[in-house]
């Protein structure tokens, strides 16, 4: 594989991706270069903000409400977990139970429990757990 990269003042970011035969390795690296480009449409209090994919930490449904968290804040989505599942595929967000999906690039550290979960640590401290059945998933991830 051959990277290039040169800047062009005047132009937006494109990405060029010449390939000898497409197969599913160059349709996982163009689905994770598109959700560079995806960003959440959340609230604090009544304010609306926009929310890069890349500061997304975790997302969990509390109450049947969808909150996205950063590295220090919390937003409210009006989406659902099951909406948001389409839109991440072969992103960096992946479910780690029925309520929660973390963002695997801000993952520091796993520790496996007693009961077949998981405990996974975010480079802010946070800690989620990984339920057993979600272990697949987040393994071939990390």
């Amino acid at each position: 594989m051959q990277i290039i990269t040169r800047q062009a003042p005047d132009k937006p970011l494109t990405v060029t991706i010449e390939y000898p035969e497409y197969t599913e390795s160059v349709r996982g690296l163009v689905k994770r270069i598109e959700s560079f480009d995806i960003s959440f449409s959340a609230f604090s209090d009544e304010r609306r903000m926009h929310i890069a994919m890349s500061d997304v930490y975790y997302l969990e449904n509390v109450d049947r409400k969808v909150f996205l968290y950063t590295k220090s804040d919390v937003y409210r989505l009006d989406s659902s977990l099951q909406e948001l599942g389409k839109i991440i595929e072969d992103s960096d967000l992946v479910r780690i139970s029925r309520t929660c999906i973390m963002n695997v690039s801000h993952l520091t550290e796993i520790k496996q429990l007693k009961n077949s979960h998981l405990e996974a640590t975010l480079d802010n401290g946070e800690k989620l757990i990984v339920s057993r059945k979600y272990l697949r998933d987040i393994k071939r991830r990390f």
